[in-house]
């Protein structure tokens, strides 16, 4: 096999894996998702952002990279144990991860501490779901 077919192949390989990546996160939005900005390792350096798309299931936000060949969500929040300490702007390094208008919410889960960045529209439907808790269950949110 010549450089030239091993650069056809490379280039069929990226095209397929960037069509892939195209059609399910246009899956994932056409079915009722939001974008949502994640960072797990908590740093002041603006690095450690991912672009996703959150779903709504229930008690639980899944949470889907948008550059992952994972088929299924690469995070899963419990609306149980979950509690938003902190909410603010982005600074200057993290803008370019998130949605337009993003705020971030730095938030305690039951599995570690992570942050949440989203858009207004999407920041108002998280909220409402984690005010929509069951009877009995307090209000895991701060101002």
């Amino acid at each position: 096999m010549g450089i030239a077919e091993v650069v056809g192949v490379v280039l069929f390989i990226a095209v397929v894996v960037l069509a892939y990546f195209a059609w399910r996160r246009i899956r994932l939005l056409r079915a009722g998702g939001v974008h949502v900005a994640l960072r797990s390792r908590l740093d002041e350096s603006g690095r450690g952002w991912h672009l996703g798309v959150g779903h709504y299931r229930g008690d639980e936000f899944a949470w889907f990279r948008v550059l992952s060949l994972k088929i299924g969500p690469d995070r899963m929040i419990h609306r149980d144990g979950f509690e938003i300490d902190t909410r603010r702007e982005p600074t200057a390094p993290e803008a370019y991860a998130m949605p337009v208008g993003a705020q971030v919410l730095r938030c305690r889960t039951v599995d570690g501490e992570v942050e949440l960045a989203m858009g207004p529209d999407a920041l108002t439907g998280f909220l409402s779901w984690l005010e929509s808790a069951p009877p009995g269950r307090s209000i895991p949110w701060a101002s």
